[in-house]
């Protein structure tokens, strides 16, 4: 059993690097593509059954998933836009699950309100990787994807603590507002807590201890899961624990883990987490033979009935809140008027579009009992599980694929003050070369070899300047003699000191700094081999 397990899992991985391969070249999402290529492998004539255990996504997937996400996410921009992150991530989910709620409640015969809210709660949040995957490639504004990045973060964690409340208000029969109000602030609350603590033991655990780049790297695996699960164990939210943990870390990477743990862990997640999504939205497609098992035909065909008309619901619902959402606060509030530049209508449009639900929608769904705990079967469970598969692929599927062509079609511009990444990766170029020159300068015993290379950083911030008056990468930095090993290494250690200045000021975003400190990395690497 263990071998065909292992076998079937190889399998999929190899089906999973095919198709994604394929994704470029059909100019196809690879979300989509894996979701419909999963659909048709689970029809395959002697294709084994597959069931997903709703505990493997949530304990095995969903951590490293969320935790490379909060990775790459900056906290300031976070932070930022933490008003318009918080109105869809909490906001907009809490307001789906109401909508949905009162609307299956009175189209389905005998769906009461609490299997309403359970059902809202599941197909509430969008999924952070289809979107990404999507829009990748594409001009969007920094702002836009920053909001949808920081939503899909946090709104497992809202659409979590929904479903947890309307499953115990199905199985107890009863539901206490201020009950729920004080669990929501503990779950939530406490699991930032939760993933702060262990953040700064395992901070501290990196910079006390003489690691290694193979330690660091197998440190950074285990983190997610120790966060996750420690905080579900203390019975508070695992999603906010890990995206809490997973920004702090990320935000002091650079103090603790050198320029070989860094190139290390960064191509052992790429390929971790390309292997986890490619498994995760294959298993979506793969799960739709389990989730029809007991369903005749008619039943069958009503319950796609109801996926396609709540699919068209959580739509629209997106819309509805979308546009208020981003004007109402700016007509109510001067400060935000000052500090936020109109977001127009074409920018609404386009995050209202990008709501394509996922694996934990699926996962959730999966995690309904069969039975309640007098023994009676889970009252209307096929067809939630047929409802959410339906609102999966319409949404990712449907959205998906129109979603390129809606964002070229509006041409969305990027409204806020905001310097080119270009300009800004010149502008550090300088003055790292200017940095290196004056230390040199500065040296009373400066050989020769000092001398060619202050002369060469001299030259190459004169022509990173003329370049950033240009506006263009033309002429890059000219070869300069070799130095011996040690030399060089001082000099890298001053371009890490001006990029350590640039992280507490506001003129840089921090992926252009993190691509500067690869390069270094890089140079690095190169002379120690």
């Amino acid at each position: 059993m263990l071998h065909h397990d292992l076998l079937l899992v190889i399998g999929l991985l190899f089906a999973v690097s095919l198709l994604t391969l394929l994704s470029p070249k059909l100019r196809i999402g690879h979300p989509i593509l894996l979701v419909l290529g999963g659909l048709l492998i689970a029809f395959l004539p002697g294709m084994p059954r597959v069931h997903l255990d709703p505990e493997l996504i949530f304990l095995i997937f969903l951590p490293p998933l969320l935790y490379e996400a909060a990775w790459f996410t900056s906290w300031r921009e976070f932070w930022k836009w933490r008003r318009s992150i918080a109105m869809l991530a909490f906001g907009l989910v809490f307001f789906t699950s109401l909508i949905v709620g009162l609307f299956t409640h009175w189209m389905i015969p005998g769906f009461t309100l609490a299997l309403g809210f359970l059902l809202g709660g599941i197909i509430s949040p969008p999924d952070a990787v289809a979107a990404t995957s999507v829009l990748k490639g594409l001009t969007l504004p920094k702002r836009a994807m920053t909001i949808l990045e920081g939503e899909s973060l946090v709104n497992d964690a809202a659409s979590l603590i929904v479903f947890r409340f309307a499953l115990m208000a199905v199985v107890s029969g009863q539901f206490v507002l201020s009950d729920a109000l004080q669990q929501f602030a503990i779950l939530t609350f406490g699991g930032i807590a939760v993933g702060l603590v262990l953040a700064h033991a395992i901070y501290f655990l990196h910079r006390l201890l003489p690691t290694t780049p193979n330690i660091d790297t197998a440190m950074t695996l285990m983190s997610p899961y120790l966060m996750y699960i420690a905080a579900e164990e203390l019975h508070c939210s695992g999603v906010m624990s890990v995206v809490s943990g997973g920004l702090f870390l990320s935000f002091r990477s650079h103090r603790f883990l050198d320029h070989r743990s860094r190139l290390m862990a960064y191509n052992v997640w790429s390929t971790l987490i390309f292997m986890l999504n490619g498994l995760v939205f294959i298993l979506i497609g793969l799960e739709l033979p389990d989730i029809v098992t007991g369903l005749s035909r008619p039943e069958l065909q009503q319950a796609i009935l109801y996926g396609l008309l709540v699919s068209v619901l959580v739509i629209a619902i997106r819309f509805l809140w979308m546009y208020p959402a981003a004007h109402i606060p700016r007509l109510l509030s001067r400060r935000i008027r000052e500090r936020e530049p109109s977001p127009g209508w074409r920018m609404p449009t386009v995050i209202s579009w990008a709501g394509m639900r996922g694996v934990v929608s699926l996962a959730s769904a999966l995690a309904i009992p069969h039975q309640l705990p007098g023994g009676e079967a889970f009252p209307h469970r096929s067809t939630i599980l047929v409802i959410t598969f339906v609102v999966i692929l319409v949404t990712l599927v449907g959205q998906g694929l129109t979603l390129p062509w809606v964002v070229r079609r509006l041409n969305v511009r990027e409204v806020d003050p905001h310097r080119p990444h270009a300009e800004q990766e010149l502008a550090l170029r300088s003055r790292m070369a200017r940095a290196v020159a004056d230390e040199l300068a500065a040296r009373p015993d400066r050989d020769a070899q000092a001398e060619r290379a202050m002369q060469h950083f001299l030259q190459l911030e004169q022509n990173y300047l003329r370049s950033l008056e240009n506006l263009h990468l033309a002429d890059r930095a000219t070869a300069s003699q070799p130095l011996d090993r040690e030399f060089p290494r001082a000099l890298i250690r001053i371009q890490r000191q001006v990029l350590e200045a640039a992280r507490k000021e506001h003129d840089f975003d921090l992926e252009v700094i993190r691509r500067m400190e690869s390069n270094l990395d890089l140079e690095e690497t190169r002379l120690n081999s």
